[in-house]
């Protein structure tokens, strides 16, 4: 039998060419007629990439089409990719994709269904598989039933699992049995409680997919070893549960680096530094440090402020310059007071600095405070505490105060 009437033989359903033009359908064919013929047949040898001669032409007919309605959308020629597959018949090759591709189908709508029943939104949903597609392809019964159960037995409610679940996806793909329950116990054997665990696991779910064994364990260890409390760091593992979570080398190298700055391990502000330069890399401190000394300060007065108070460099180098702009050039305090109160540098300069300081300047000019008189108290203090401290005394004399704060309040948050 020759190959040509090979060719000719294989099974191809009619209508299968009806959305080709026939203008271009005789020369492709012939074209497609003459490679086939020039393709080697050796008794028993496979097709190129193992696909039988129905798939090869397959193929073909899937290029031609995407290359002769390259005017159509991507959609549009899937589509009909699609409809033109369905009518070749069935061969030992494609019967398996097919039944595969059912199978993959019928699971993400398993694990939709699922995720669904627990509280998922569609939105929810699509926003995971796009994230972490993993998990609309796992098992739903074996695989994700039983985490979601977990969390239930642990007193979460639906809620609170969709947004552990939103927030660290891999926690539904980590094994139950080997990381998520032994990472449970040994937080809840460390803190000594589960309300404590839960409050850990709900500011970072990543901790439940790693071993804390030979990730926390070591970092704890160490922090134990220079004399910091238990309180703190169970504190900090409470509520920065993935500060431990670091090369034990790279951990020490930064505990020790927080101890040349001259923090007391006994305070809390040591973990707090740890933490912070943790998440911090060198080059970000110096270009920080930069901005600071731009302003006047030195070595030394940057590291006051540090110590003092850590979260003072975590401020982008644009919060740090407009804080301290505000308080040099419109308050006209010295440049050396940030090293001295650089909680100050901490506050929103939107939410707090900026429309405060509006109040604090119509007072100083009706000569009811005096200048710099309780600056601490006066940004620092609750909203309420402010009020009645800073505007409810001076109604009488400054009438519409507490409507033109709050206003300023308003314009803020636009």
């Amino acid at each position: 039998m020759s190959r040509l009437t090979n060719f000719k033989k294989w099974k191809i359903k009619k209508g299968i060419f009806d959305h080709f033009p026939s203008k271009t359908l005789t020369p492709f064919l012939t074209f497609l007629s003459s490679l086939f013929l020039r393709l080697p047949f050796l008794p028993g040898a496979a097709w190129p990439l193992r696909l039988s001669p129905p798939i090869f032409l397959h193929s073909f007919i899937l290029f031609w089409g995407i290359c002769s309605f390259s005017h159509s959308s991507s959609q549009q020629v899937t589509n009909r990719y699609l409809s033109t597959s369905s009518d070749i018949v069935s061969s030992p090759t494609s019967a398996p994709l097919a039944s595969n591709a059912l199978q993959l189908k019928n699971k993400r709508k398993a694990v939709i269904a699922l995720l669904a029943d627990h509280g998922f939104s569609e939105s929810q949903i699509s926003d995971l598989d796009k994230r972490f597609p993993q998990i609309l392809s796992a098992n739903p019964e074996k695989s994700l039933l039983p985490k979601l159960l977990f969390f239930q037995s642990k007193g979460l409610s639906s809620p609170e699992i969709v947004k552990l679940v939103c927030s660290f996806p891999r926690v539904l793909t980590g094994s139950l049995d080997k990381r998520i329950i032994p990472a449970f116990d040994y937080i809840q054997a460390v803190l000594g409680s589960e309300e404590k665990t839960l409050a850990s696991i709900k500011q970072f779910a990543g901790i439940l997919v790693k071993d804390l064994r030979i990730s926390a364990g070591p970092n704890i260890e160490i922090l134990k070893q220079i004399g910091v409390p238990d309180s703190n760091i169970f504190k900090y593992l409470q509520y920065q549960p993935r500060v431990f979570l670091i090369n034990p080398v790279r951990f020490k190298e930064t505990v020790e680096r927080v101890t040349e700055m001259g923090f007391n391990p006994q305070q809390l502000q040591f973990v707090v530094a740890v933490f912070i330069l943790r998440a911090m890399t060198k080059s970000t401190w110096d270009k920080k440090v930069e901005v600071y000394r731009k302003w006047g300060l030195s070595e030394e007065e940057i590291l006051l402020a540090f110590r003092r108070h850590p979260w003072s460099m975590m401020r982008s180098e644009d919060k740090i310059n407009g804080a301290m702009d505000f308080f040099v050039n419109k308050m006209g305090c010295e440049a050396s007071f940030a090293a001295r109160r650089p909680i100050l540098l901490s506050l929103s300069l939107k939410k707090r600095i900026l429309p405060r300081g509006y109040v604090y300047q119509v007072l100083l000019s009706k000569g009811l405070i005096k200048k710099h008189q309780n600056l601490i108290l006066f940004f620092e203090s609750s909203e309420n505490c402010f009020i009645e401290k800073f505007i409810n005394p001076h109604k009488e004399q400054i009438p519409g105060l507490l409507e033109l704060y709050k206003q300023k309040l308003m314009d803020s948050r636009r």
